[in-house]
């Protein structure tokens, strides 16, 4: 099977097409292509492909806490995103086709909620899918791929320890954002609390019981469908 990976990277395929083609779950193809990707920077030598992209919702920091020092920038903060940030990154995959994987963080609570890829796209297509993917935003801005490490897996650390994992398909896409071995510069949560605010496919009762296992009511927020 690895063979077969290998393959089928080669010919640019993402890990979700190579999954559909060989009849088996992303979560087979994922840790073969982690290792066929050290076994060719063992090749190629130190460093990661060339970010050709990073992208974030304008109004990202509503509610978070920041190091000053870092210089980031909130285009349009006060744009009522709420919390839900959404992170778009594409790096260097051949010479005419990027690495692209979004990833939609729930920074006030849950973490993770959503990735879309990895999937490997041309220029155009890339164009067109970062309209599609910030389409329920007021716009987008630039960002550091500092910045996008730090939101996202941040994000997942706060949620860890609240008692949420991040979406199953976040070992698969997370090696596009780069090596993490540092603690967040942002605060998470609004204005420093967890608080929850019930998605389109959420379990609420389970989110709050889960909630309520680590804080006590008066440390959190939360807004359901039935309040």
């Amino acid at each position: 099977m690895k063979e077969q990976v290998r393959e089928l990277r080669l010919q640019g395929k993402s890990p979700k097409e190579i999954a559909r083609a060989l009849k088996v779950s992303p979560s087979v193809v994922a840790p073969i292509v982690r290792a066929i990707a050290a076994e060719t920077a063992e090749v190629e030598g130190p460093g990661e492909a060339e970010v050709v992209g990073c992208w974030i919702n304008v109004g990202w920091s509503e509610g978070l806490g920041l190091d000053p020092a870092r210089g980031w920038v909130d285009e349009a903060p006060n744009s009522g995103v709420g919390g839900m940030v959404s992170v778009l990154v594409a790096r260097r995959h051949t010479w005419d086709r990027l690495s692209v994987c979004g990833y939609l963080a729930d920074v006030y609570c849950l973490g993770v909620k959503s990735v879309i890829g990895p999937d490997v796209l041309d220029d155009r297509d890339l164009v067109r899918f970062r309209e599609y993917f910030f389409g329920e935003y007021p716009g987008w801005q630039e960002a550091p791929i500092e910045l996008a490490r730090h939101l996202v897996f941040g994000s997942v650390d706060y949620a860890r320890k609240l008692g949420f994992e991040p979406h199953d398909l976040f070992a698969l896409g997370s090696d596009l954002l780069g090596k993490w071995e540092e603690e967040s510069a942002v605060t998470f949560g609004r204005d420093g609390k967890p608080f929850y605010v019930e998605g389109p496919e959420d379990d609420p009762a389970r989110v709050v019981r889960t909630l309520r296992r680590t804080l006590s009511d008066d440390e959190f927020g939360y807004v359901t469908a039935g309040q």
